[in-house]
């Protein structure tokens, strides 16, 4: 069963936008802090962004600092991140995270590609 299903990852030239969405299909939604991870080859997997259950407040990796914005939706069970002023360095697979105390669940990932 499918539970996180990443969408809009592609090839985009520096400095263009892309917007990911996670469609999430699991209890609780409202009060997962959900989150977004990147891997790029041959380097581990790092935080993006996550966005809180509850009040939503966010947290940012400094290397995405006002050019990437977390939001989500959780009438529509899904998580967003707005991606602006994309650089080569960001290119990796974004993956997204679902989490509840100790239960986190993975998506299957989504590749952003980001050159000229």
């Amino acid at each position: 069963q499918v539970q996180l299903v990443e969408s809009g990852g592609g090839l985009v030239q520096p400095g263009g936008s892309l917007r990911l969405s996670c469609a999430a299909s699991l209890g609780f939604f409202r009060f997962r802090t959900m989150g977004w991870y990147r891997q790029a080859p041959g380097k581990q997997r790092e935080l993006v962004a996550t966005i809180r259950g509850g009040d939503s407040v966010t947290n940012y990796a400094d290397s995405v600092k006002g050019r990437f914005t977390i939001s989500r939706d959780n009438t529509e069970k899904t998580v967003y991140l707005q991606m602006h002023s994309l650089k080569p360095e960001d290119t990796a697979v974004y993956y997204c995270n679902a989490q509840l105390g100790q239960n986190s669940i993975w998506g299957q990932g989504t590749q952003v590609t980001v050159s000229s």
